[in-house]
């Protein structure tokens, strides 16, 4: 049994890779956003901001004193948004990189020295089909910025990592078919999307014993499309 964050675990990605999780016998341990909860009685949550730097610090930090260690930690928090170069004014960028690349980091760095100083683990981030291909992104500008720094954040750490057994992941899918992709994308065919269970059984895999040759820092999951 490994002892697993995750964040974001009330979105239908963290949904989905809590109960992978919990079905493969892990002990989950679930960030929330302040006033969210889990139903499910087999996970220990914990509610915090993760877009603030000393929040997220001080709620990794309780984590780690009350379990004495983290194996895995999938960095999940996210978001999506619209616009051209043209139409992405400076708030809309930051907007999100703080919800896309800050949380990712403010979480992973306490987690990545903790993995440093105690033997190793996996880290898994989010990536995109847009971020690593550029033409995808038109139409998408923060979205894709702010998902291509998470990809340099995990190859670094992967870097940095190599000699004290820490892999760091990027899983980049190319649409999820969740409720607010579909509404955002009204005229896209769904059926060529990848679902929240799809990915969530890759991720399962890449921080698995049998995964644990592999450092290739980037997983396309991109199905059909």
């Amino acid at each position: 049994m490994k002892k697993v964050l995750i964040t974001g675990a009330a979105g239908a990605l963290g949904g989905a890779c809590v109960s992978k999780f919990v079905e493969a016998g892990h002990q989950v341990l679930a960030i929330l956003s302040p006033g969210k909860t889990l139903e499910n009685k087999k996970v220990s949550t914990y509610n915090a901001d993760l877009t603030n730097e000393q929040e997220t610090a001080s709620v990794v930090n309780d984590i780690i004193k009350e379990h004495e260690r983290i194996d895995i930690a999938l960095m999940l928090v996210g978001g999506f948004g619209m616009g051209t170069v043209a139409d992405t004014s400076g708030e809309q960028m930051n907007k999100m990189i703080k919800l896309n690349f800050m949380t990712a980091y403010f979480t992973s760095r306490p987690i990545f020295q903790h993995m440093m100083d105690h033997g190793g683990g996996r880290l898994v981030f989010i990536g995109s089909k847009p971020a690593l291909e550029a033409g995808g992104g038109k139409g998408m500008t923060g979205y894709t910025i702010s998902k291509g720094m998470v990809i340099r954040l995990a190859e670094l750490m992967n870097l940095e990592g190599a000699s004290h057994n820490v892999v760091s992941t990027v899983v980049a899918p190319s649409v999820i078919d969740t409720a607010d992709n579909r509404k955002a994308m009204p005229k896209a065919d769904p059926s060529k999307w990848v679902t929240p269970e799809q990915i969530a059984e890759q991720i399962l895999f890449v921080t698995s014993d049998q995964a644990s040759p592999l450092r290739q820092p980037i997983l396309r999951v991109y199905g059909d499309s």
